[in-house]
């Protein structure tokens, strides 16, 4: 079965809902989606370090990343710019870098924010960066999918978004969508670049 990695920091749930989506949609194909998440980082206020998760998927390993043949990657924006602990994650990778372990692989990403206008779009480009620096193949969401013309809420051509607004409703119609089919262009991709080798 290939793997594809489904790596979000979520703190409130919205992010998180978005990579159930991108999950669905991975299943969708042969491959099977390995869901992980990052611990927050430590309280400054406080002692106390989190070592496994209360609930949830598991934290990430190194081996998750060597392991995979493809990645999603998911986080609330923060200043338009992903948020510390998976940013904290990411730098920890140079030893996968060095090692080209993600190289060729496919990635993409998600993001959630509270309001319409919250950095959407800047997150998402600064979370394919790193991605890109370890070689990764960028997947983002093409205009063929109708729901990218008609939401009035998250989805982007970078990567699918979920807008939470005060009320928190959940994901619309249109971003679980997107969020599918993201996780089902990721996957296929990934089939066509494993067959091709």
């Amino acid at each position: 079965m290939t793997d594809i990695l489904v790596l979000y920091y979520s703190r409130h749930g919205t992010t998180e809902a978005l990579a159930r989506q991108i999950a669905k949609g991975i299943e969708k194909t042969p491959c099977q989606a390995r869901i992980r998440t990052v611990p927050p980082l430590r309280d400054y206020q406080s002692s106390e370090i989190q070592h496994v998760p209360e609930n949830g998927p598991p934290f990430v390993s190194k081996a998750d990343l060597n392991e995979c043949a493809g990645l999603a990657m998911g986080s609330p924006t923060r200043f338009g710019n992903m948020a510390a602990p998976l940013k904290h994650f990411l730098d920890s990778t140079s030893e996968e870098w060095l090692k080209g372990a993600l190289i060729d692989k496919p990635c993409s990403v998600f993001t959630s924010s509270a309001s319409m206008h919250g950095g959407q779009e800047t997150t998402l480009l600064t979370m394919a960066i790193p991605l890109i620096h370890h070689g990764m193949i960028f997947c983002g969401i093409p205009y063929s999918e109708s729901a990218l013309h008609d939401t009035q809420t998250g989805g982007t051509p970078y990567g699918a978004s979920h807008v939470s607004g005060l009320d928190n409703n959940g994901l619309s119609e249109h971003e679980k969508q997107l969020a599918m089919a993201l996780g089902q262009r990721l996957a296929t991709l990934t089939l066509q670049l494993e067959k091709s080798k």
